[in-house]
């Protein structure tokens, strides 16, 4: 056996594949790096069976990811495919409620070229850097109003996910959406439904809980619950457009000079809503917690402010907040010498590939000045992260007013990770905040 061949013999042990596959698997973190680890070094390309799922091949390394990512027409994101993967019996309930199709929402990653590009161009001008600046004068002062509620009440021992990381990129998706400040709660509800299919904490009140199809039952009403939201937004900005976000996308139109049906702006909106927001709270959570864990990195950083972009991307990296995306191929593929046949799926192992040691040098330290960091938190191809850049921005901004009134962060109870094999990661980190005083 070569490093770029794997012997059809290398067997998955099925707690290597459960760790992976199951949402359980997801809560212990240590056991879910080292079975990410076991994969690169055993079986990068590596069939498995969980019960209750479909087959799948697990793809963990950085250099298979990119190749799988870089040719949608042979990985289709969509079609036959569900791009986040479900129970068997989650596929059928989603199939039954939607006419035999699996796409919940007419968003990006369910969609395929050319229709992803066509779609993914509504949006793309504006989520470039150079229109982003902008906005950073606008999302400066929420930054500054988030720290400044922070501080309000002196030292003390905080959540530092529910407590401050998830209220302050929800807020700025919302201000740029034009969303009123008085929604934002049930935007927030939603956006934890959204994620949190398969995690007690999380599960909505009408949801028969335990059963198989429990999680999609969730993800469909919470669709449902958005495009009923969003409903009001679309017609506003058609009738009365504005300069903001939420206009760029409602009024969007076809190469044929008609409106975009409603259902793809619903899928912007919901996909900026919740992965915008899970995503950046996610990496903000993370990266506090290793100020919390490593004090001179946190004095390093207050001392010296241009670490903070090198600060985020290391977060990002360390979060991969997105854990996976599934793909389907639709024609036979050999990678790293196995044989994929076609309408077999792949599980896209993103957390691993950002870890993988082949490109990353000491990948289980936390280094921010890592040169180069390769990382594929905000994916590959034409799937990447559009929000990406929006995302860096937000957390360097709030880091750069919130690191300087910090003197200390001290954990003060064992961190907790969410319930999911999706997106998430962090759920609660107790913590007493020391500030700086004025």
């Amino acid at each position: 056996m070569t490093d770029t061949q794997v012997a059809d013999s290398v067997l998955i042990p099925d707690e290597i594949a459960r760790q992976i596959v199951l949402p359980e698997g997801h809560v212990d973190e240590d056991a879910l790096f080292a079975a990410y680890r076991w994969l690169r070094n055993n079986a990068p390309v590596g069939r498995v069976e969980v019960d209750g799922y479909d087959p799948l091949w697990l793809i963990s390394k950085h250099a298979d990811i990119m190749e799988v990512e870089r040719q949608p027409q042979t990985f289709i994101a969509g079609g036959t495919n569900h791009c986040v993967l479900q129970t068997q019996a989650g596929d059928e309930f989603t199939k039954q409620l939607l006419g035999g199709h699996l796409r919940v929402m007419d968003a990006l990653p369910y969609l395929d070229p050319p229709q992803h590009t066509e779609v993914k161009n509504i949006g793309i001008d504006w989520f470039r850097p150079a229109n982003l600046k902008r906005w950073e004068d606008e999302i400066r002062a929420n930054a500054k109003e988030s720290v400044r509620r922070l501080i309000a009440e002196g030292d003390r021992e905080i959540d530092v996910v529910n407590d401050f990381a998830l209220a302050y990129p929800l807020h700025v998706m919302m201000t740029l959406f034009g969303v009123p400040p008085e929604d934002e709660p049930r935007m927030m509800a939603l956006t934890q439904d959204f994620f949190g299919t398969n995690d007690p904490d999380t599960q909505r009140e009408d949801v028969e809980p335990l059963s198989p199809e429990a999680a999609a039952q969730q993800w469909t009403a919470t669709v449902a619950d958005f495009n009923a939201y969003f409903d009001a937004l679309v017609e506003d900005r058609r009738a009365n457009p504005r300069e903001d976000l939420a206009t760029v996308i409602a009024a969007a139109k076809t190469p044929d000079g008609e409106y975009f049906p409603k259902s793809y702006s619903y899928g912007w909106f919901i996909a900026i809503a919740t992965a915008g927001h899970d995503t950046t709270s996610t990496s903000v959570a993370t990266i506090l917690l290793q100020c919390a864990k490593q004090p001179e990195l946190l004095d390093r950083v207050r001392a010296d402010l241009s670490l903070v972009p090198d600060l985020v991307n290391e977060g990002v990296r360390w979060a991969s907040a997105v854990k996976h995306f599934t793909r389907r191929a639709v024609t036979d593929y050999t990678l790293r010498g196995q044989e994929i046949k076609a309408g077999e799926r792949l599980m896209l192992l993103f957390q691993s590939g950002s870890r993988d040691e082949d490109v990353m040098d000491r990948p289980e330290e936390f280094i921010i000045d890592r040169r180069p960091n390769k990382h594929i938190a905000f994916g590959y191809g034409p799937h990447m992260c559009i929000g990406m850049h929006l995302a860096k921005m937000e957390m360097r901004v709030l880091l750069e007013e919130l690191l300087p009134v910090v003197e200390k962060i001290e954990l003060t109870g064992e961190p907790k990770v969410a319930l999911t094999n999706f997106v998430g990661g962090l759920r609660h980190v107790p913590a007493r905040f020391t500030f700086a005083k004025a």
